[in-house]
């Protein structure tokens, strides 16, 4: 199932997806919140006549750096021999079609596609077998950087965690299991050209590494995502430039980059 968060006339829901061709995609309106019991109301909303919003309001953004081995030498730094987590403020998050906005105090803004997990449960110490019961589904992700700033600065909080920094959506798709999940194609492309291809198989530190990993340290709540690295060929981002993230399985996340005004 995919699962949208979207306004309309004022008033905020979620939907399940429904629908293959892109324009003719209804939102069947949930009963409650999806990350508890739920029934669909059967009342449906056209795609086209919505908002949608992100996919989910996260407490917190855990982003693992480096969990690629190509994207980590093309900006030649080391394979981490342990996951090597980073956190994104709940205030850097915007969904599919809002405006990515071109902080003033960087001159070099790169892309970076990125296959997120969505934590269904309140969970602490996740055992590696118990990872499949805690994770709601998989959205995408673009892991917006100061690259400047990131290189100047021994912490990554400004250059990671600005306002508009982590584009999530369009929607979380719950139907993915780990297998699966664990070698999808991810790509990016600016203004239609392909920038960043990969399959999240290349990854270092595979899905249930990574919540295993920061479950050691700390409670995750409904609604927390987990960024699990980009691929190779990251670059940069211009004003008026249109990024979409596409992943196999999930769909295409699209914004628009401006000016900070």
């Amino acid at each position: 199932m995919r699962i949208a968060r979207f306004s309309i006339d004022g008033n905020v829901a979620f939907g399940a997806v429904e629908g293959d061709r892109p324009d003719e995609l209804v939102l069947d309106i949930i009963k409650g919140i999806p990350f508890a019991d739920f029934e669909l109301s059967g009342t449906k909303v056209p795609l086209s006549k919505v908002r949608l919003l992100p996919p989910v309001l996260p407490n917190k953004v855990v982003a693992f750096g480096r969990n690629y081995a190509e994207h980590a030498r093309e900006l030649g730094n080391e394979v981490p021999d342990a996951p090597f987590a980073f956190f994104k403020p709940s205030t850097s998050v915007i969904g599919p079609g809002d405006e990515i906005q071109y902080p003033s105090f960087t001159e070099d803004l790169h892309h970076e596609a990125e296959l997120a997990v969505v934590i269904g449960r309140m969970c602490r110490e996740v055992p590696r077998e118990r990872v499949k019961d805690v994770i709601f589904g998989f959205t995408c992700a673009n892991d917006i950087t100061a690259r400047d700033v990131q290189k100047r600065e021994k912490q990554w909080a400004r250059a990671k965690g600005f306002d508009s920094s982590c584009p999530l959506g369009p929607w979380v798709e719950t139907g993915l299991d780990l297998q699966t999940a664990s070698d999808l194609t991810i790509q990016l492309t600016v203004n239609g050209e392909q920038r960043q291809l990969g399959r999240t198989s290349e990854m270092i530190h595979g899905i249930e590494d990574l919540i295993v990993n920061i479950s050691e340290a700390m409670t995750l709540l409904p609604g927390d995502v987990i960024l699990t690295g980009t691929p190779a060929g990251v670059g940069p981002l211009n004003v008026g430039d249109e990024v979409a993230v596409t992943i196999e399985g999930i769909g295409t996340l699209t914004n628009k980059v401006v000016k900070r005004g």
